[in-house]
């Protein structure tokens, strides 16, 4: 079991790893529309959030040597069932052709009234 860091301000701020490599797959811990370099929590608009929170997502799968065409599982947090659809175009910009299976969760308020978080499973070697 490997512990995968980026050297950045999406370090964790509770009792978690950011991701651990295991067994070839690569588990990344829900992931909110933070801005790597300064920690700002990025605000407004569900297609900004979202996609700040896919670039941090290829920040980490960068990091451990991996990319998106690997990720096998999303999970999709939003604040609400209205952003379902915006959020599924946005992974259409993200997965051109490559399509990993994927929960989109519509639940109530998220973590510092944000919109939404994302966890990932992807093929790590």
């Amino acid at each position: 079991m490997e512990y995968i860091q980026t050297d950045n301000a999406l370090k964790p701020a509770g009792h978690y790893s950011q991701a651990i490599k295991h067994a070839g797959l690569l588990y990344i811990s829900g992931q909110l529309p933070i801005k790597p370099n300064s920690g700002e929590k990025v605000t407004g608009e569900i297609n900004i959030q979202a996609r700040r929170v896919f670039d941090n997502l290829k920040l980490i799968l960068n990091q451990a040597g991996t990319d998106l065409n690997q990720v096998i599982k999303l999970v999709i947090y939003i604040s609400s069932v209205e952003l379902w659809n915006q959020v599924n175009d946005i992974c259409g910009e993200y997965f051109v052709t490559h399509k990993p299976v994927r929960t989109i969760v519509p639940t109530r308020d998220l973590h510092f009234g944000l919109s939404i978080e994302i966890d990932c499973i992807a093929v790590c070697h």
